[in-house]
């Protein structure tokens, strides 16, 4: 698989590592009824998924098939299994972290130490792989670098946006730091190494699943009375500029 341009994608991987930094300032994403940007950005990231991710794992069955014949049988036509552990972990993540919240006896709202780190742990992964992507996916190239990346800006504010809702003030003192940090560690882990087209099919299925977990577990909750119309409105205009180029 030819790797993308390493500056390119260092700048890419900058650019993601700065939205962790600063989504914090835009307060006004807070309000309930939920921010029309917010729900905005989760059609934009779902569409992605939807429209060039999900496409891309049926190329990679192949690779994936070829590899694990004999080896990994149970894989040969199971890539899409990678998607639905990366949904079920990040699942299993929110509910950690809601339940935490609930038994919170700080008075502020928030997680406490092990739920803290066990999202910050799983979250701090999951930018690393999108660090490591950004060198390595199945269609290299500037434009598909730049629609990868601002699918997963967008993407990140939302993150932060409910990341911050949970862990509070330890989420901007360190959270937000070691997130920042994990995209740029991915990068590094890019630079030195290349695994295999499959490996990489894998690795794009666990991240689709997370990406759509993390998407509607911000959209649906009642309280926060998410904005349909703009959701919608993401989808179609990011799935139309996908079709389009």
């Amino acid at each position: 698989m030819e790797a993308e341009h390493p500056l390119l994608a260092l700048g890419a991987a900058v650019a993601l590592a700065l939205t962790h930094l600063l989504a914090g300032r835009l307060g006004s994403l807070s309000a309930v009824p939920r921010s029309r940007w917010l729900s905005a950005a989760g059609g934009v990231s779902v569409a992605y998924v939807f429209v060039h991710l999900l496409p891309e794992l049926s190329e990679a069955q192949d690779a994936v098939a070829e590899e694990a014949e004999g080896v990994l049988p149970f894989l040969e036509s199971h890539v899409y299994l990678l998607a639905l552990a990366g949904l079920s972990l990040f699942y299993g993540v929110e509910i950690a972290s809601r339940r935490s919240r609930a038994a919170s006896r700080g008075g502020d709202d928030a997680t406490g130490p092990a739920a803290f780190w066990l999202s910050i742990g799983s979250f701090a992964t999951y930018n690393a792989l999108i660090g490591y992507l950004l060198l390595h996916r199945e269609d290299p190239g500037s434009t598909s670098l730049i629609l990868f990346a601002v699918a997963i800006a967008v993407h990140f504010v939302v993150n932060d946006h409910g990341l911050r809702a949970h862990h509070k003030a330890a989420y901007d003192r360190i959270g937000r730091w070691l997130l920042a940090a994990s995209v740029l560690g991915g990068w590094v882990a890019g630079r030195l190494t290349e695994v295999s087209d499959a490996a990489v099919g894998l690795l794009i299925a666990f991240l689709a699943g997370g990406v759509v977990l993390n998407v509607l577990k911000e959209e649906l909750p009642e309280e926060r009375q998410s904005r349909f119309g703009a959701f919608v409105l993401g989808v179609l205009v990011y799935a139309a500029l996908l079709e389009a180029i």
